[in-house]
């Protein structure tokens, strides 16, 4: 009746539910493209959010922090990941090489550095030398996500070679719940920034809020940025605080241990193993015997007449090496570490395999020293160090800046690589300097003095041995001296010397 009597709004509402139809089905075809977009039952408890990194990290950074470092109390191989990641990371230590202008003044750096960074002087705890606390770092960067260096700033009259100390704080010191505008600056969980994003100041508590004698912990307290280095690895761009790299495998490392409870209380179960006699009444009727309540392994147990035992017989679970082996590898992959360093676990792996994934793990490696470690460490103390030396007399007054030299790296197949090195120098891509950087050496100079200083040893005292490329080639043959007289540059070849028949002289033909 409504299409007979009113044609023309039916042909406006047809049109506009053909319209609607038409939409509909543009937008399932569009979302359909992407599966992770798509509805329906396979997503239909995915949880996602579009919050920015520091509203989607506030409220989960604490939580996180805590329960990372009690799987690294409880768990072995949460532990075994923090270390391992801390010994390639820094091994011995991340060593600097002074770059001034002079060498006198390099000499008076590195002499400096060396009294001060490679003893307890540098820490303010008197426990550690720089390179110790390297470690102590990115140990607490992996479990923690972040971690701050203090300076304090001390007298000459200390008696410290630079007046200057490092105190380590962990990231529980930042006070996350300070946010909002200070002026014309904004603090984000802590951080304060000026205008144009630039770190000025952190909020720093006192104590550890969760210390002993902290009952009520005091406000935090305003640190000039200048004085604080903020040491984490940013995931996103804007992200102003870390959270702890056990992140996407902590469920994983929960649940571990949960498997490990169950399979070692299923195997006590399983030990205990009863023997139970049943005695004839006949000679009379006995005390029955006291009814037992636990049952340990081997016991045995006297029953009476008409007593019987059942037991029930739960499920066995005969899968456990091969879901332990897929867990593991899962939380390794998560942790970026090869699955033998977590496990510990050399079975089935072959020198090929082997070397594909430490490779892929050295280039981890120096992501995490490159990105990280050497920008927001290294560098910022080194500004510390020469502006403190500064303050001594005869102290360096140019802006110097410093050369990192990463721990070496063991070699998988040392023939091989060393063979590598070997050609690369003599094609002229790899300079000695570089090569000796490569193996560890932080300074090439003195390595060249001191072969300098040995080899005139041999020298005086007439002796040869195979290993000097200057007196034995490489496969072994002894070389003739080297003459100290050379000819002249104008010098030509023999068949290059014409002989006039008239006179004895030979001219040289000038052309040539």
């Amino acid at each position: 009746m409504f299409d007979s009597w009113f044609p023309g709004i039916a042909a406006k509402r047809a049109e506009q539910r053909l319209k609607k139809m038409q939409a509909d089905i543009a937008l399932d075809i569009m979302s359909r493209r992407f599966d992770g977009a798509a509805g329906g039952r396979r997503n239909q408890g995915w949880r996602s959010s579009g919050t920015d990194a520091n509203a989607e990290n506030g409220p989960a950074l604490a939580k996180l922090r805590n329960r990372a470092r009690d799987l690294r109390r409880n768990n072995p191989y949460a532990e075994r990941a923090i270390t391992g990641i801390a010994d390639n990371v820094v091994g011995a230590g991340i060593v600097p090489r002074s770059k001034a202008r002079t060498a006198r003044a390099n000499k008076k750096l590195g002499e400096l550095w060396r009294a001060w960074a490679e003893t307890t002087a540098c820490d303010a705890d008197g426990l550690e030398n720089f390179y110790g606390l390297q470690h102590k770092i990115v140990e607490a960067v992996v479990e923690a996500g972040e971690c701050l260096i203090r300076r304090w700033r001390r007298f000459n009259s200390d008696g410290l070679p630079i007046p200057v100390q490092l105190q380590v704080l962990e990231a529980d010191f930042l006070d996350e719940g300070k946010n909002g505008q200070n002026g014309n600056n904004l603090i984000i969980q802590g951080v304060e920034f000026d205008p144009i994003g630039r770190r000025v100041a952190y909020w720093l508590f006192d104590q550890h809020p969760g210390a002993a004698q902290a009952f009520a912990t005091s406000a935090s307290k305003r640190v000039p940025a200048e004085d604080i280095i903020h040491v984490f690895l940013a995931r996103r761009p804007g992200q102003a605080r870390g959270y702890t790299w056990l992140a996407p495998a902590m469920q994983r490392l929960h649940s571990f241990d949960d498997m490990e409870d169950a399979v070692m209380e299923q195997a006590k179960i399983a030990a205990c193993f009863a023997a139970f006699i049943t005695k004839d009444d006949a000679g009379g009727a006995a005390k029955a015997p006291p009814l037992i309540d636990r049952i340990e392994p081997g016991i045995i147990q006297e029953l009476g007449m008409g007593e019987s035992v059942s037991f029930a017989t739960p499920p066995a679970f005969n899968s456990y090496t091969s879901y332990s082996w897929q867990v593991l590898h899962a939380i390794a992959v998560g942790l970026g570490v090869p699955y033998e360093l977590l496990a510990g676990d050399l079975k089935g792996v072959n020198f090929s395999s082997g070397r594909m994934g430490w490779l892929h793990f050295a280039r981890r490696v120096d992501v995490w020293q490159w990105r990280m470690l050497i920008p927001q460490l290294c560098d910022g103390v080194w500004r510390w160090f020469v502006e403190g030396q500064v303050l001594l007399p005869g102290g360096i007054l140019d802006e110097v800046g410093a050369e990192w030299v990463p721990p070496r790296r063991d070699m998988v197949d040392p023939s091989a690589e060393v063979k590598v090195i070997k050609d690369r120098m003599r094609l002229g891509l790899l300079p000695p300097d570089d090569a000796l950087r490569e193996m560890g050496y932080t300074d090439p100079d003195d390595i060249i003095k001191r072969y300098a200083e040995f080899f005139g040893k041999l020298d005086n005292l007439g002796l040869i041995f195979d290993y000097d490329p200057r007196r034995v080639s490489g496969t072994g043959q002894v070389q003739s001296a080297t003459s100290n007289t050379t000819e002249p540059e104008d010098s030509l070849p023999a068949d290059s010397i014409a002989t006039d028949e008239n006179t004895d002289d030979a001219t040289t033909d000038s052309n040539v």
